[in-house]
């Protein structure tokens, strides 16, 4: 049976997470879905961004960021986090959050955090790769269980982004700023 990218990018394993930014006095934070671990010495990760996303400056300013580790049953949080954007809303304004690492935000209620320190940057289609190096980070719940990108449906709208087919895979659409 032929599957439609959307179905099988569905079948990727992802986790959920909301990266915290911070510059000067600004804070930002974002839903994200496509971070996963690269290197073990030292220990990287890759986080790939919108470049359009209000958070982006505050990222690439700072050259830190905080990767909050969200659990079953906290998608309202990804929501929150996922579904606005910071030019028209303060996501951070009525939510349980601590400075982590250069002010980064981090949620309080997460099941584990990690703080990062960008190593390097690279652009890939409408995304940018963010490598980072782990340089902290903590358990805060470590009976939780994480939060998996398929359990979220369509909360990111991006079925609209994917082809119907491969054969069509040469329509581009941007994602939604958050």
């Amino acid at each position: 049976m032929n599957a439609r990218p959307l179905e099988l990018f569905r079948c990727l394993t992802n986790g959920v997470y909301v990266v915290g930014v911070a510059h000067g006095e600004q804070r930002g934070a974002f839903t994200a879905a496509w971070i996963t671990q690269v290197s073990f010495e030292p220990l990287l990760l890759v986080l790939s961004i919108n470049p359009a996303h209000a958070s982006f400056p505050l990222l690439t300013a700072s050259g830190t960021f905080a990767v909050s580790v969200l659990g079953h049953g906290q998608l309202d949080l990804a929501r929150q986090f996922g579904t606005q954007s910071a030019r028209d809303v303060d996501k951070l304004a009525h939510q349980r959050w601590q400075a982590g690492l250069a002010a980064a935000p981090v949620l309080s209620d997460a099941i584990a955090y990690l703080e990062c320190r960008v190593v390097t940057r690279h652009p890939a289609g409408d995304h940018e790769l963010v490598v980072g190096q782990v340089v902290g980070g903590r358990l805060m719940g470590a009976e939780g269980r994480p939060l998996i990108y398929a359990e979220t449906g369509n909360l990111d709208g991006s079925a609209v982004l994917y082809p119907a087919s491969f054969e069509d895979s040469s329509r581009h659409r941007s994602a939604p700023n958050a």
